[in-house]
């Protein structure tokens, strides 16, 4: 074994320990950290197979990101973990039945991949192996390329996507709500001071006013 499959299979032991404490940690604040833990080691996974630019990318959006944001949002809400966990055995068969389906997709789906001729890998591995040992080949030209290209379409389709849900996101912050109390910077700003401040004139001393006489005692009407 040389030292490419020992950082594999170091790596990967790391992803499922650090996967399996996601989803098995007391503490919401301690699996998002185990999250990020399992993403590093998918990106120096994708590091061992040369592809960088999705390493990079994974790192920096999903780690840099996606999860400081899910880190701080977990930690300010300061979730309950109680009455999380209330209901757990509930509903566990239906998410065992949910992972059980999933994990045959995944299974049905990798092995029809690798049922391929012994001929084919051995050609698209030594074609792989010439690709990347040739001179200035970078696999992030690569992507872009085909990207651009034989992907254009839908590239475009999707940052049109994005860009309506930016706006869409920009528009429900900025509606006017009645039930929050917003201040106007426009209308801060045009203030003056007679707005905020009125005079009122006084008489420097007044007398006081006469006391009131006690009211008479009432009088009990006498029976005839």
């Amino acid at each position: 074994m040389d030292v490419k499959a020992g950082l594999f299979y170091i790596f990967s032991a790391v992803l499922l320990f650090a996967a399996f404490r996601v989803v098995t940690a007391r503490n919401p604040v301690h699996a998002v950290l185990f999250l990020v833990l399992s993403f590093f080691q998918a990106a120096m996974v994708w590091m061992l197979l040369r592809a960088e630019f999705l390493a990079i990318t994974l790192v920096l959006v999903y780690v840099g990101a996606v999860m400081v944001l899910f880190l701080f949002v977990v930690m300010m809400l300061d979730i309950n973990v109680d009455s999380l966990r209330q209901g757990f055995w509930r509903h566990f068969p239906l998410a065992a039945a949910v992972g059980a389906l999933i994990a045959l997709e995944m299974a049905a789906v990798l092995m029809g991949g690798f049922r391929v001729g012994e001929e084919s890998k051995t050609a698209a591995a030594l074609s792989q192996q010439a690709a990347a040992g040739a001179a200035g080949y970078s696999n992030t030209r690569e992507l872009g390329i085909l990207l651009y290209t034989q992907y254009l379409y839908p590239l475009e389709i999707a940052a049109v996507l994005l860009l309506v849900a930016i706006i869409a996101a920009i528009a429900l912050t900025l509606r006017e709500r009645k039930d929050s109390k917003a201040i106007s910077v426009s209308d801060q700003v045009r203030v003056q001071a007679r707005d905020r401040l009125s005079l009122v004139k006084l008489a420097a001393t007044r007398a006081a006013p006469p006391p009131e006489p006690p009211p008479a005692p009432a009088t009990e009407e006498k029976k005839a």
